[in-house]
């Protein structure tokens, strides 16, 4: 039997890998999964084929007798946050996330909101492969298609509900908003304003092409960004992914800072507003060792996951914790819900500014200073992976400690770095990360170069 879902959701080459058929029978299964008389949310980012293939995975669900409410195009949080407030049974999101502009891609969301579990991937997926679909008499299928128009209104006050509205409001911060030609567009400079900021907007306007840069916001593709944050000198700079459940900061001087750093405070940040919760965060192991050094002074354990949001929201919701994040910009605040979400992160980051009453870059510069060099190498369907994991444990084994949750990351006194197998593309992401920018460059082409012979 084959694997349908990747590290998040289906995901593919638009009207190749990611086929129509294949959105029809997965719809199918969705709807018999969750069951005849289901509600289900289907909302899209600005991606091309997104009409396209919720149509066809609504008609599989309508087969199946589910009642379909299309909420258009919202963030990923703001689908997920309707689902959990407004009382539906599951949701369905026609999203690739940070993906390249040609994929696309379908997320599953349970009843609270979060992505479904592995378990309940592997249950839908054996409906899938199986065939094993419910179909309803024709007499039941009477139900029309009706229309959501809550999505970005309830999102944008569930937000406001959880930060200190008029304290940010007397600070008249001025921001940057690149919503990445995509979704995030239409949530943060709502946000922005009614936090009384005065907002810039950059590649804001729904393109699925991605004409101005890649859905991922990277150090390199947020270079024209960075330049016209620091030129407009903003208080403080957002870039989302495509559907803006990440957020990547740009601080008062212009340099864009890497999600674990963004993360590191936050998390402390949340410490602060919710302290019922147990004191310990959940991160990936693709995060850098500053989030233990910096966290350790406000007595926050850091717990090391595999590498992908879904994995770490249901460490968070198993086993709770101040908040949960990943390297690249997903950040989670359980007091809100319990999946990335960066129109909360923005208004988190906001709200701490005006309390630590500090510059953006001045509160960045509290974090320690380590530089990352963050690449990849394509891999082919015969890759071998566990040999290329087995030869750089063997290599660099007496260098440091020595963690293989996910892929291998090897921790020494100076660096670290981490290779693994994408979940979402056919590619090796491979980070490294040194207190010597030098160090860190030297041992990426060292590695680079090693694991491209073994490809």
């Amino acid at each position: 039997m084959g694997k349908l879902f990747g590290t998040d959701g289906v995901r593919g080459k638009i009207n190749s890998e990611l086929s129509l058929e294949l959105s029809l029978r997965l719809g199918k299964a969705i709807g018999t999964f969750f069951g005849k008389g289901s509600t289900i949310l289907i909302g899209r980012d600005a991606r091309a084929g997104g009409d396209m293939y919720a149509r066809a995975v609504e008609s599989g669900l309508l087969s199946a007798g589910v009642k379909i409410y299309e909420g258009g195009f919202a963030p990923t949080p703001a689908l997920q946050f309707a689902v959990k407030t407004l009382g539906y049974d599951a949701g369905v999101i026609i999203t690739a996330s940070h993906n390249p502009a040609e994929y696309n891609g379908i997320k599953v969301i349970d009843h609270d909101g979060v992505e479904i579990s592995r378990e309940k991937e592997n249950e839908l997926e054996d409906i899938y492969f199986s065939e094993k679909f419910y179909s309803v008499d024709w007499r039941e299928l009477t139900f029309d298609v009706k229309k959501e128009d809550r999505v970005i209104d309830n999102y944008v006050r569930g937000i406001l509900s959880h930060v200190d509205v008029d304290k940010i409001r007397k600070k008249n911060f001025k921001v940057l908003v690149d919503g990445a030609n995509s979704v995030g567009s239409i949530t943060s400079p709502i946000i922005a304003r009614e936090l009384g900021c005065k907002v810039y907007g950059v590649n804001t306007n729904l393109d699925p092409l991605f004409p101005a840069r890649t859905p991922e916001p990277t150090f390199d593709s947020l270079k024209d960004t960075a330049e016209i944050a620091k030129i407009l000198k903003v208080d403080l700079g957002i870039a989302h992914d495509g559907d803006a459940d990440r957020v990547i900061f740009i601080d008062s001087e212009g340099r864009v800072q890497w999600g674990d750093r963004s993360g590191a405070l936050l998390s402390y940040w949340a410490s602060t507003k919710e302290k019922d919760y147990p004191r310990r965060i959940f991160t990936a192991v693709s995060s850098s060792s500053l989030v233990q050094e910096y966290l350790k002074q406000y007595n926050i354990n850091v717990v090391w996951t595999k590498v992908g949001s879904v994995d770490i929201a249901h460490k968070l919701i198993e086993e709770k914790g101040i908040a949960g994040f990943e390297e690249n910009g997903g950040f989670m605040f359980p007091a809100h819900q319990n999946v990335r979400d960066g129109g909360m992160s923005f208004a988190l980051m906001l709200e701490m500014l005006a309390s630590e009453n500090i510059t953006s870059a001045e509160l960045f510069d509290r974090l320690p200073k380590y530089y990352l060099v963050k690449t990849k190498v394509n891999s082919t369907p015969k890759t071998d992976y566990e040999k290329i994991y087995s030869t750089l444990k063997e290599m660099y084994k007496d260098k440091g400690e020595v963690i293989t949750i996910d892929g291998i990351k090897i921790i020494s006194s100076d660096y670290w770095f981490l290779v693994r197998k994408s979940g979402t593309e056919p590619i090796i992401r491979i980070f490294v990360e040194a207190k010597d920018p030098a160090k860190a460059e030297n041992l990426s082409n060292e590695i680079v170069k090693l694991v491209g012979s073994m490809v």
